[in-house]
This record gives C-alpha cells, structure tokens and sequence, in this order.
C-alpha cells in the first residue's frame, strides 16, 4: 500500500509541472527569441528596433527584453503549429501520392533509417513560419516609418494607444505585421 502511494505521488511530482508549462515558452524558446531579436535589432536598425519594442519613456531600453518575451512566444506558437501539421501529415495516407511516391520519413528523414523524419518536420515547418514572421515585422517596420514622415502627429492619432500616443510606432509595426 505505501509502495502504492509513493508510486502515485512520484507520478503527480512528474505530471503536474508538465502539465503547467505545456502551453509556456521553453528555455529554447526563449534562446530562439533572443536570436531572432539580434537579427531584427540588425536589419531594423537600433533606433527603430527601441521604438518598436521599447515602452521605457525616456531611453527604451528594455526594447530586448520585450522583443525576447514577444518572440519567444511566437517561437513557441510556430513549435506547437509545426507539431500539429507534421503529425497531420505523417498520419496522411494519400502522403506518398503528393510527394512523388516517397513516404513522410523518405521525405524528411536522414541517414539509411529515416529516423528523426518527424524532428526534422517540425523544425523545417517552425523556422518556416518564423522566418516568414521576421520577414513581416521588418517589412511593417518600414511601412511604418515612412508613414510616420509624412506627419507624425497624424501617426500617432492614427496608432498610438495610451495618454501621449507614444506606443503609436510599435502599435503600427504590431499591427501591420499581423495582416501580413
């Protein structure tokens, strides 16, 4: 019986903090999100990167570690994506029809087993969709300053979401990255 118990109570120990951080970013997440904020920190240039990411009013400092904690969120998201569309696609029995004859492990595994076909999935699939997001986010980021030239103050009615409309070029980059 107290075998019993103690089997039981290692398996909740296991269980429990599984279950709570299913739905979070991982630790992977977070260092594929820093990543992917050094590339657009590079291709966006510092200061718009700041005025992006960055709430703090008077330096927008903390524009990286926001961007870490959006990003790492969206690296996590394109993860679950990716692992739902491979898992549809490694259950597909017409799979080998639409892919010349060459079954899902044929198609994305490696080496003479084919073993980490799956792995190899969800990683093409999940770089995919992030690489495509960054692509939107610096794209928006461009529409956004040049809107911004023409008038700033229309700009900033036009985006900006809080008292002294401050957030209005990070609301416009949100914003059009997402309808990309």
């Amino acid at each position: 019986m107290k075998s019993r118990i103690l089997i039981a109570a290692a398996l909740a120990v296991l269980v429990i903090p599984a279950a709570s951080f299913a739905g979070a970013p991982t630790g992977q997440d977070r260092a594929n999100g820093a990543r992917d904020c050094r590339a657009l920190r590079e291709s966006l240039t510092p200061d718009v990167f700041r005025v992006t990411y960055g709430t703090v009013q008077s330096n927008r400092k903390n524009a990286f570690g926001r961007c870490v904690s959006m990003w790492a969120h969206t690296e996590h998201q394109s993860r679950v994506s990716a692992r739902s569309a491979c898992t549809a696609e490694q259950a597909d029995p017409n799979f080998a029809a639409s892919h010349d004859g060459k079954s899902f492990d044929e198609v994305y595994g490696t080496g003479p087993q084919h073993k980490n076909a799956f792995g190899r999935c969800v990683s093409s699939k999940a770089k995919a969709a992030v690489e495509e997001a960054q692509q939107n986010t610096v794209n928006a980021a461009k529409s956004c300053k040049a809107e911004r030239s023409l008038d700033v103050a229309a700009f900033r009615a036009k985006y900006g979401k809080n008292a002294n409309d401050r957030n209005a070029f990070g609301k416009c980059v949100s914003q059009l990255a997402k309808a990309a």
